[in-house]
C-alpha cells in the first residue's frame, strides 16, 4: 500500500489553484495536507479521491462561494450554516469576512474539523456537535425567549420551567455533547454538500434560514428532479424559486451543480 504522503495530486502544482482560491490558497494547502495524510485512513475519503483532492473535494467545494456571497451581498451578518460539513470549511477559509456554523452530528468529524480550524488558522469558524432539527429547535427558542424572561428553564431538550409570571418557558437545546447551543438567529445563507435528497433537505435547512436567506447546495445531475420531487415540501418550509445553476470549478474541469432556494 502506498502511503498517502506519497501519493501526488494532479493539481498540486497547478497556476489554477491561485487563480480559482485567491488569498484562501495558503489556509487550503493546510486543509490539503491534512486531507491527504488522514481522509482515508479517518474514513474521510475514499482511496480513489486521494489524488484528486483538489478537484473533488476543495474546488468543488469553493464553487458555492459566489453564490454564497451574492446572497450576502446586501446584509449585515454575514451568517452562514453549513450542514453535514461538506463544503463549509472551504467557503470559511475563501470567506474570512463571513461567520461559519459547521454542523455536524459525528463525534470523530466534529473533532477533525475543530483540528482542521487550528491548523488553517480560521477565526471565523464554530462547529457544533449537533444535528439539523436540533440547530432549529435552538433558533426557534431563542426567538420565543426575546423579550421575556428565560426564567428557571432546566438543561434538557424541550424542558423548561416557569417564569416569575408563572409562564412556562423551554430550557435550552443541547448539542449531542450536552452542551446548550449558541444559535440565537436565523441564517442569512445555509450550505450543504451531498447530505440527502430534497424531500429531507428542505426540513433540514430551509427553517434555519431568515426571511430572504438562500440556500446554496451542491448537488448531482438529478438536482433538477429532486426539486420537482421536493415541491410541496420547499413551500412548506417557505422556500420560494427553486433552482439549478451550473458552477465552474476551474479551467477545464468539469462543472458541478449548484442547487439555490429563497426563503420567503
Amino acid at each position: 500500500m502506498v502511503p498517502m504522503s506519497d501519493v501526488t495530486d494532479e493539481l498540486d502544482d497547478s497556476p489554477m489553484l491561485e487563480e480559482v482560491l485567491g488569498d484562501a490558497l495558503g489556509k487550503l494547502r493546510v486543509f490539503h495536507a491534512k486531507l491527504a495524510e488522514e481522509g482515508e485512513p479517518r474514513g474521510l475519503i475514499g482511496p480513489r479521491d486521494v489524488g484528486i483532492i483538489w478537484e473533488r473535494h476543495i474546488l468543488n467545494s469553493a464553487a458555492i462561494v459566489p453564490f454564497v456571497k451574492e446572497a450576502t451581498a446586501k446584509k449585515q451578518f454575514k451568517t452562514v450554516a453549513d450542514i453535514g460539513s461538506g463544503a463549509g470549511i472551504v467557503a470559511a477559509a475563501c470567506l474570512p469576512d463571513h461567520r461559519f456554523t459547521l454542523v455536524e452530528p459525528m463525534e470523530r468529524r466534529v473533532e477533525w474539523l475543530n483540528e482542521c480550524v487550528a491548523d488553517m488558522e480560521l477565526n471565523n469558524v464554530t462547529v457544533v456537535r449537533a444535528r439539523a432539527n436540533e440547530m432549529i429547535e435552538a433558533i426557534a427558542g431563542a426567538a420565543g425567549a426575546q423579550g421575556g424572561n428565560r426564567g428557571n428553564g432546566s438543561a434538557r431538550n424541550g424542558k423548561g420551567g416557569k417564569n416569575g409570571r408563572g409562564v412556562a418557558v423551554r430550557g435550552p437545546v443541547l448539542d449531542l455533547d450536552g452542551k446548550p447551543i449558541q444559535a440565537k438567529h436565523p441564517f442569512a445563507v445555509v450550505t450543504c454538500r451531498a447530505v440527502a435528497p430534497m424531500t429531507k433537505l428542505s426540513g433540514w435547512t430551509l427553517p434555519l434560514l431568515e426571511r430572504g436567506g438562500r440556500l446554496v447546495a451542491l448537488k448531482g445531475r438529478s438536482a433538477q428532479e429532486e426539486i420537482e420531487k421536493a415541491s410541496k415540501e420547499i413551500a412548506k418550509c417557505g422556500g420560494i424559486r427553486p433552482r439549478v445553476v451550473d458552477a465552474e470549478v476551474g479551467p477545464g474541469l468539469e462543472s458541478t451543480h449548484v442547487l439555490m432556494v429563497d426563503k420567503k
